[in-house]
């Protein structure tokens, strides 16, 4: 609890300790008028000034002064005990809703956590620390065990262990070294790192999540602003609802009835009527539903750019993924050597050999194979032709590495693979000596991501890409995607899931996953972008309305299961906040309900409501 609740706190047990003693005496008349306004003014004096301030604002109709109205007419009437206990009631209520949003910021206070205080920067061989907003482009900073990274740059000495929870929500560290990028907001937890920084603090990682978070909630949902038009009109109409029945029913039983009036027991009706209408339930408990589903989400590393956003994610029933470097790695790897004349690592190395100097992400997967340094000194006459592949002297040996076209331009016959890849063809001084099978891996995860958007209700899940028929349907097929398009150009993929976005029904939304660099175009377009892998992706944060700060697909499934849980606590409250009310005012309104039911129709269905919606904080796991 801070300050402020604990205050909040001792009110209310004092004010509590008050009535239940003065409850035990039989006072009367003017004696237990101005005991009760003890405990009264204890617990209620801020609420009057606030329903006083309101009136002179010119702001009137607010749960204050329906509190005020209500609770200073029972004193009025004479019920003393009831008044005082509504106002009790109620800033109980008002402790328990202010504790709920206190949980649910602290929530996004520890994603705050990351904001970096300082960044050391070495000066005349002394660490100096300096505001990261000083810190230019290019800079060489300092970052020692247990210290956050401040500024996104390049690893230039040393290695470590980083710390990337707060960012990703996963507690699996990161290994990084010399040549490494290194993104703001992780915690080196290991060795000393010199960085060379690549970004302004403005423009960094850790800069730009904290925008995105902070800048959520300004943007409502369809929920919320129906919340906020209905308390707008819906508590003037109760208060001169009330006045009526205060008014209107005594008056009826005087002049056209030849009755008495009865003014107390209609004005204590109006009084009992003007509680329960009180539409905190409402408007507290569903912002903070949405507040809590993306405090929530942030923490699981699913950031949401506002409530509008969760919303769609719920209503998603159509899931459409790229490939490359989402489902997959995006990283070429050799997964075999095939009809080779000479051991596998001998064809590897005469391929890395001469391929050492293309920079060509299959001649990077070669070298990477191979797994040593490589000796440029043993490699001569270098060619590269352009589409077909390179040819090369290793240690004396004519070597030719690349696909048919470059054995038909050489003349050698070649042997074709029958699985699915890009095959890297080897000649040695003229003859063939087998072919190197690389493919784009799938992540580990993307099929049981599949799985698990097929079990929360996703009708269609589709994958597009760039690449051949074949490597697209085999990849399909292991993933389990209902659907498959592959060759397609960016802007393809853009009419594609506009073709999608024309057949689906109105009510049906929507999504896009992409790795938010080559997909901008289409991450705007759908009903809502995702972008995948977006650690250090400017165009992600920028494009996506809905970022995954790693690359794990399992998050989509994810993300959605948090946007319908936030949306079903949303509704339940809707529905359970009116039903009530509804019931309640009518059974006020024909004297059935008393002060004592009000309070429960007002401050109980609060407490319930704001109960309810703390659970949108709490994510389950996959």
């Amino acid at each position: 609890m801070n300050k402020k609740q604990k205050k909040m706190l001792i009110r209310i047990i004092v004010a509590a300790v008050l009535v239940a003693a003065l409850s035990m005496f039989p006072l009367e008349g003017y004696l237990r008028a101005a005991l009760f306004m003890i405990p009264y003014l204890v617990i209620g004096y801020d609420i009057l000034q606030k329903a006083w301030k309101g009136i002179r604002n010119r702001q009137v109709f607010d749960e204050n002064f329906l509190m005020a109205v209500a609770t200073v007419g029972a004193l009025c009437l004479g019920d003393f005990k009831e008044g005082t206990a509504v106002m009790l009631f109620y800033q109980i209520g008002e402790l328990f809703q202010s504790y709920a949003v206190g949980k649910s910021r602290r929530n996004i206070s520890e994603l705050m956590d990351i904001r970096p205080d300082y960044a050391n920067v070495e000066r005349d061989g002394n660490l100096e620390q300096v505001d990261p907003d000083e810190v230019e482009v290019g800079s060489v900073i300092v970052v020692q065990p247990g210290e956050k990274v401040p500024i996104d740059g390049t690893v230039i000495e040393g290695n470590s262990t980083l710390n990337t929870s707060a960012l990703t929500g996963e507690s699996l560290p990161r290994e990084v070294k010399e040549g490494d990028e290194i993104i703001s907001g992780c915690i080196n937890m290991s060795g000393v790192l010199k960085i060379r920084t690549t970004k302004e603090f403005g423009e960094s990682t850790v800069s730009k999540i904290l925008d995105l978070v902070e800048n959520s909630s300004s943007r409502k949902s369809r929920s919320e602003n129906f919340i906020s038009k209905f308390a707008r009109y819906y508590t003037p109409i109760v208060c001169y609802s009330a006045l009526a029945l205060a008014l209107l029913p005594p008056i009826i039983r005087m002049l056209f009835m030849g009755m008495t009036p009865q003014w107390g027991e209609w004005i204590y009706r109006a009084l009992t009527f003007l509680v329960i209408s009180c539409p905190c339930a409402l408007v507290i408990s569903i912002p903070l539903s949405f507040f809590a589903g993306i405090g929530g989400a942030s923490k699981a590393g699913v950031l949401v750019k506002g409530s509008n956003y969760l919303e769609t994610l719920a209503q998603t029933k159509y899931v459409v993924f790229d490939k490359t470097g989402t489902l997959t790695k995006g990283v070429f790897e050799v997964c075999g050597v095939h009809h080779n004349t000479l051991e596998d690592h001998k064809i590897l190395e005469y391929s890395a050999m001469a391929e050492c100097a293309s920079s060509h992400p299959i001649s990077k997967s070669l070298q990477k194979a191979y797994g040593k340094e490589i000796d440029r000194s043993r490699v001569t006459d270098i060619r590269e032709i352009s589409g077909n592949g390179v040819t090369a002297i290793v240690d004396g040996v004519s070597v030719a590495v690349g696909n048919g076209k470059l054995m038909d331009s050489l003349g050698i016959k070649y042997v074709e693979c029958s699985q699915v890849g890009t095959i890297v063809h080897v000649a040695l001084d003229g003859q063939y000596a087998g072919h190197i099978l690389i493919a784009d891996v799938l992540k580990p995860t993307s099929a049981e991501a599949v799985r698990q958007l097929k079990k929360s209700g996703i009708r269609e899940t589709v994958m597009l890409t760039g690449d051949m028929e074949r490597v697209a349907r085999q990849a399909a097929s292991e993933i389990g995607v209902d659907k498959v398009y592959s060759e397609l150009l960016p802007a393809d993929k853009v009419a594609k899931v506009e073709e999608m976005i024309d057949r689906k029904g109105a009510k049906e939304k929507l999504a896009f996953v992409g790795d938010g660099i080559n997909d901008a175009p289409v991450l705007s377009r759908a009903d809502i972008g995702i972008a995948m892998g977006a650690l250090g992706s400017d165009a992600a944060i920028e494009a996506a309305d809905v970022v995954l700060m790693d690359d794990d697909p399992l998050k989509v499934a994810k993300a959605v299961r948090i946007a319908r849980k936030c949306m079903r606590i949303v509704y339940e409250n809707i529905y359970f906040a009116i039903g009530i009310k509804i019931l309640c005012l009518i059974l006020g309104a024909v004297g059935i309900a008393n002060m004592w039911l009000a309070i429960f129709a007002d401050v109980g269905v609060m407490v319930i409501a704001v109960l309810n919606a703390i659970r949108a904080l709490f994510v389950n796991k996959l």
